[in-house]
């Protein structure tokens, strides 16, 4: 398994999200990874703060292209790191810092996550994420360190000029949920709805 720190698109390291590309074995036959090792993951990053025995629960969605989930996070006291993978199909998968005081706050990162590579995002909590569907459909599968929570659940636009994220121009009709399309502006995010 290889496990590699992202770079922003103004050149910095940004600490906490991380790109996960497994150890495949492959053949005629088709096949083989593991895409889950407790041992495995708590031994390799240790030490990238990951908290392998916190993750909870498994969510599992099917978008046609030209769907944008997202960003979305949730605040303490149930914040959510999200582990996320590609089943089928291509997605760019985006991960924005909101951590107040850090030094890549209000940076993102993003890459393209497809059923081929089985490349995994750790996304930590502290950060938004959000996905666009680049192929005719994707499977999305994550795993989450904490339960959905109403109350504490979160959207920013996903074309905020402040964060100014770097979609994949395809020229796709952009399809929302109502959620999504009315999600606030980062500049207008109040103190208590980001993490400090």
């Amino acid at each position: 398994m290889k496990v590699d720190e992202l770079t922003t698109s103004k050149g910095k390291t940004l600490l906490g999200p991380l790109l996960i590309t497994p150890d495949l074995f492959e053949d005629e036959r088709g096949f083989f990874f593991e895409s889950w090792n407790k041992r495995v993951w708590e031994k390799l990053l240790r030490d990238k703060n990951f908290s392998p025995s916190l993750l909870v629960q498994d969510n599992h969605s099917r978008s046609v292209r030209g769907v944008l989930r997202g960003l979305h996070y949730q605040l303490p006291p149930h914040p959510q790191g999200k582990l996320v993978s590609c089943l089928l199909g291509e997605i760019y998968d985006v991960a924005v810092d909101i951590r107040v005081g850090s030094n890549t706050f209000g940076d993102f990162v993003g890459v393209k996550l497809c059923a081929r590579k089985h490349q995994q995002l750790w996304i930590p909590k502290g950060f938004a994420h959000g996905f666009l569907t680049l192929s005719e459909h994707a499977e999305v599968f994550y795993k989450t360190t904490d339960f959905w929570n109403r109350a504490c659940e979160r959207a920013i636009r996903w074309d905020d000029p402040t964060l100014a994220i770097d979609w994949p121009s395809l020229n796709l009709k952009i399809y929302l949920s109502d959620k999504d399309s009315l999600a606030p502006l980062f500049r207008d995010l109040a103190q208590d709805d980001l993490f400090s």
